[in-house]
């Protein structure tokens, strides 16, 4: 069973290449679901049918569906909702506007990511397609698993706890509303829907992440840092859709400028992210809508590979024997040593390249072990381990954050 995501910039064409390759896949023999997790959907649009928040039969093999998050979200939220919306009605916030603050913005999205394991479980399909947002949602959609593994397991128990001692003081002395146990069972109901999809998401055996790009700057660096993010949590991108080159079929001197750009940004696309393959798609001469036109985008983008075969086999993570010691090796494609922190913090090393954030729960092999040392090259983070455990603390202590940007400054100084 394959789970494939499609993510890239809004308007490169992530819909049209998810619709397509789900009809391959289907084409093909398997079982397939393509799903759109994007808040604006197009899917229906790419397929020129009606799509809903059941799955429709599109072809023999191929089911789509465009998920009704808002509904999921209600199902598993409403109980906190009507607390934070008590909440802001005690601060004085008018009834209306207390409904709407009461919702997470973008937390509706995070409710999908449990129908795509639902699917993947099921044993119904061979393939399941996912058109997601656009990147900066994407990022946010993925790493939330995660975040909230460590919340439930560090703070949530903690919170509930206190709430027991603290809420009835405060619901005495200032009338404030407070979370009783039917908001907090909410809240655990929302993590087991969650429990899981990172390990899905994560097992680069069954899920790949495609980006999608134009051949254009802005949007490559974006593709860039995306991939350098998506690394950073654990997922696998197996492949880049460079779409709508200008065909060499366009002579017109008009376009002789367009042209020469397009080679200038597929050849940095293929030399920044190699290894991987460079999957392209020319410029098509009508819009790409209906199963006719989606298969013949399908057949040049893909031509003799399997759609929904892993097309890179390179691993975001992984820990090595070095003599007595562990080496932790991750892939960060396009990271810079300036915006790189790294700090440890008892069984996690904590990551930060740029505005992301990420805590590691290192593997058992490497949990009492110190760190002794860490490098980055050409987009590979290693990470050394001790070769003998610290059996007299039991487990590494705290440490601050290191940036080599700070710690440059502090000897330049000195």
């Amino acid at each position: 069973m394959r789970v494939l995501l499609f993510t890239g910039k809004g308007g490169v064409g992530k819909t049209t290449t998810a619709a397509a390759t789900a009809l391959r896949c289907a084409d093909s023999g398997l079982r397939t679901i393509v799903l759109s997790t994007d808040p604006a959907h197009s899917l229906a649009d790419a397929y020129a049918l009606n799509l809903g928040d059941t799955p429709v039969e599109i072809v023999p093999n191929l089911w789509g569906q465009q998920l009704d998050t808002q509904a999921r979200m209600e199902d598993t939220w409403v109980e906190i909702q009507a607390w934070l919306m008590q909440v802001f009605e005690w601060a004085g916030v008018a009834a209306i506007e207390a409904e709407e603050l009461a919702v997470i913005p973008g937390l509706d999205e995070i409710f999908s990511l449990s129908d795509i394991k639902s699917y993947a479980d099921s044993g119904d399909w061979d393939v399941v397609v996912v058109d997601c947002a656009p990147t900066a949602e994407t990022l946010r959609l993925l790493s939330l698993p995660e975040i909230l593994r460590w919340y439930m397991d560090r703070v949530f128990p903690m919170s509930r706890k206190l709430n027991k001692v603290v809420s009835p003081l405060l619901g005495r002395v200032a009338g404030l509303p407070t979370p009783g146990d039917d908001v907090f069972g909410s809240a655990s109901k929302f993590y087991d829907r969650l429990d899981g999809v990172r390990e899905l998401l994560c097992d680069t055996e069954r899920t790949s992440v495609r980006l999608v790009v134009n051949p254009e700057r802005l949007v490559v660096a974006e593709a860039r840092r995306t991939h350098t993010y998506l690394s950073l949590f654990g997922y696998r991108v197996d492949a880049v859709v460079a779409n709508r080159l200008l065909p060499e079929a366009v002579t017109d001197p008009w376009f002789a400028e367009w042209k020469a750009r397009h080679v200038e940004h597929l050849t940095a696309i293929e030399e920044g992210f190699a290894p991987l393959p460079i999957l392209r798609a020319e410029l098509a001469a009508d819009e790409l809508v209906g199963v006719d036109a989606l298969r013949g985008f399908a057949e040049s983008l893909y031509g003799d590979l399997d759609p929904a075969g892993v097309l890179h086999p390179g691993e975001p993570m992984q820990v090595i024997r070095k003599g007595n010691g562990y080496e932790l090796v991750l892939e960060l494609p396009f990271a810079e040593k300036d915006d790189l922190e790294l700090g440890r913090r008892d069984d996690e090393l904590l990551i930060r390249v740029g505005g992301h954030r990420r805590a590691l729960l290192l593997p058992d092999s490497l949990r009492r072990r110190p760190v002794g040392a860490a490098s980055l090259t050409d987009g590979r983070l290693r990470v050394t381990f001790a070769g003998e455990p610290d059996r007299a603390q039991g487990r590494p202590g705290s440490r601050s954050w290191t940036s080599p940007r700070s710690s440059r400054r502090r000897s330049q100084a000195r």
